[in-house]
């Protein structure tokens, strides 16, 4: 399927910066927090998702200023010192249901929501799905299921999304970090549990190569597409 080239909108949205592409008629919509460092592969992004489906959508992201403080679900000393940080994420889910979506459906019409993220995006966007149930798929690429008790708050809350992508890079538990050495078994207890439930065939997991750090946005890209494509193809 052919495209047009994709619109970049820039807009002010409940006092933070976000910005949308959108393909004509869009049927499904890609929410992300992004941060400074992903401005410059966003749009590479973007492409990437473009060439993996076979259907528009409309991609909204919503700059993260902090990304410690306004992503993590919980505190843990091993991500911050900071008191403050495992306080705000209510805020920015908030912000995506109460703000970001009414504004997107204004325009575009109520449609299927995939939420995603890299890094510690992405266990919010995975946290976020146990706490609302409008989102569709979730997207995490390298989430830091490190974070301490992710175990404990995943097996005690249900999973409203009807699809999960994981990934994470084949190196990325080696370290010698302690805390982000989990990862690993982390990711692979959390796949065992998601295919429990909500179905094998609802979930992935899948293992990029290289550590945390090696091209996020086409890891993200891929995340996105996987989720685009189970969700139209169901």
């Amino acid at each position: 399927m052919e495209f047009r080239p994709m619109p970049k909108i820039r807009e002010i949205i409940a006092g933070k910066k976000c910005v949308i592409y959108a393909d004509e008629q869009p049927q499904v919509l890609l929410i992300q927090p992004v941060g400074e460092h992903e401005d410059a592969t966003l749009e590479a992004e973007i492409e990437a998702i473009r060439e993996a489906v076979q259907v528009p959508f409309v991609f909204a992201g919503f700059a993260i200023s902090d990304w410690e403080e306004e992503l993590t679900p919980w505190h843990d000393p091993n991500i911050s010192p900071r008191k403050s940080v495992g306080d705000h994420a209510f805020e920015t889910l908030g912000f995506i249901t109460e703000q970001l979506m009414p504004y997107i459906f204004e325009r575009y019409g109520k449609l299927p929501i995939v939420l995603g993220g890299y890094s510690l995006a992405g266990i919010f966007a995975r946290w976020a799905v146990c706490k609302e149930e409008c989102f569709d798929a979730v997207a995490a690429a390298s989430p830091s299921l490190w974070i301490v008790a992710w175990k404990g708050f995943s097996d005690a809350h249900e999973v409203y999304a009807r699809y999960v992508y994981l990934s994470l890079g084949d190196r990325e538990e080696i370290t010698k970090n302690k805390a982000i050495a989990q990862v690993g078994n982390n990711i692979r207890w959390e796949y065992d549990h998601l295919q429990r439930a909500i179905g094998s065939d609802h979930c992935t997991l899948v293992w990029e190569k290289g550590g945390h750090f090696v091209t996020p946005h086409l890891r993200l890209a891929r995340a996105f597409a996987w989720c685009i494509n189970s969700l139209t193809s169901s």
